[in-house]
């Protein structure tokens, strides 16, 4: 496995303090939410047991943004999947949650595909860029539910498109947001 496919490995203390291995650094689940969003792939472990305590931490992350009011998952979902969990059988939701994702990004990696390919504003001055910030979007919007995205080339399958693009487009979709609760 080649070292930027690898898993960053994230070590629990026993003060439950969260260490970035890599970095050699503390880290909040904010901070591992943020290396999800770029397409990283992250593992938990407790220093002392040895436990992989990645599942535990990422429904932590999930359960806080939804106590924000950030609705990760709408309300009819949250029951299927709670029913789904305590029904026998319901063994078969983590397979299928799994394959509906991994379509979803097959998918988006084709539109992006066609868009450059087949449509003649390909040509246009400032066309990648606006590419760039779509692909960028489709990321952000999906990217914290589904692992990371796999695109054809850099990150967000665009060349050069990195974490700045996608807090300049955050900024202008929360200055966006601002003007629009002005107005009402």
């Amino acid at each position: 496995m080649a070292e930027d496919q690898k898993p960053l490995l994230i070590k629990r203390y026993a003060s439950r303090r969260l260490y970035n291995t890599e970095t050699s650094d503390y880290v909040t689940l904010e901070d591992i939410a943020g290396f999800i969003r770029a397409g990283r792939e992250v593992q938990i472990v407790d220093l002392k047991t040895g436990d992989d305590l990645t599942r535990q931490y990422l429904l932590q992350i999930i359960a806080e943004h939804e106590s924000r009011g950030e609705n990760v998952l709408p309300v009819n979902v949250l029951n299927d999947l709670v029913r789904a969990y305590m029904l026998p059988g319901g063994g078969m939701m983590p397979q299928f949650l799994q394959s509906s994702f991994e379509m979803l990004r097959e998918s988006q990696s084709k539109m992006m595909e066609n868009m450059s390919a087949m449509n003649p504003m390909a040509k246009m001055p400032g066309f990648e860029a606006m590419q760039a910030q779509q692909e960028a979007f489709l990321k952000a919007m999906t990217g914290g539910l589904g692992g990371g995205w796999s695109g054809p080339e850099g990150e967000g399958g665009v060349p050069g498109a990195g974490s700045e693009d996608l807090d300049a487009i955050k900024k202008q979709l929360a200055e966006l947001q601002d003007k629009l609760s002005k107005l009402k």
